[in-house]
């Protein structure tokens, strides 16, 4: 029991240092880090980090159009920075996601990053949104990158549709309206596999995240950290049980 234990620890232990370490990087002169602000600049780097490269032709075309949307649609569109998707993706895949689960698909740049991943797990994605007008950018988009054939996209309101979901989730996203955090992971815990994360997206936004964040770190069976220059993408663990 005490190797098992051993061996959770050092992974947790890993797991925040390679998220710090593609989080922590200074931002490049005389500008922001992937089109953070504003308009977007598309993939940059800084000494410390290089922008992300494709294994093959496959990935080199999802990185394009990720590259392309992080130019030119991310005014508006509330997606997350291009680092922070570059962390869905190595997390996703790194614990073998089968079943991503996503509140809140906006243009689907984020949803794009997660199939980066499932392409590799042989996995998908359920994404649920409100919009349907930035939900029929995230159509095309899928389409364009190639993913559409692993995605199921949910119209309405989620804190309804969530309740049809029947199927262990391993990664659960929650980037949506900020005062529900607590509602999404109320509904939702039950169906993480235990091993499984719960990414929380902008938990730095003041009282309105308040309940959330006591949630996601008062409960003994989860283990969160931070992550970001802001502190504003939460990682909790589901911890197995020891045997």
């Amino acid at each position: 029991m005490l190797k098992k234990i051993m061996l959770v620890i050092g992974a947790v232990v890993i797991l925040g240092l390679v998220v710090e370490s593609l989080t922590a990087q200074p931002e490049p002169r005389g500008g922001d880090f992937g089109g953070r602000r504003g308009g977007g600049r598309g993939f940059s780097a800084s000494p410390q980090q290089n922008p992300p490269t494709a294994v093959n032709e496959e990935e080199k075309k999802i990185l394009s159009v990720l590259d392309e949307m992080d130019r030119n649609q991310r005014g508006g569109n509330m997606n997350v920075p291009m680092e922070d998707g570059r962390i869905l993706r190595l997390l996703t895949e790194a614990i073998g996601a089968k079943h991503v689960v996503e509140i809140g698909t906006s243009n689907g740049y984020s949803g794009i990053w997660f199939c980066l991943a499932l392409r590799a797990t042989g996995g998908k994605l359920t994404t649920h949104d409100i919009d349907e007008g930035r939900a029929a950018m995230a159509r095309e988009n899928f389409k364009r990158a190639g993913v559409d054939n692993i995605i199921t996209l949910v119209m309405g309101d989620a804190h309804e549709t969530v309740k049809n979901i029947k199927e262990p989730i391993d990664v659960l996203f929650i980037d949506a309206d900020k005062p529900g955090y607590i509602d999404y992971l109320q509904k939702l815990l039950p169906l993480v596999r235990p091993g499984g994360l719960i990414l929380g997206h902008n938990v730095n936004m003041g009282s309105q995240m308040q309940d959330y964040i006591k949630a996601i770190t008062t409960d003994a069976n989860l283990e969160t950290v931070f992550q970001g220059q802001g502190q504003d993408l939460s990682v909790t663990l589901k911890k197995r049980l020891s045997k």
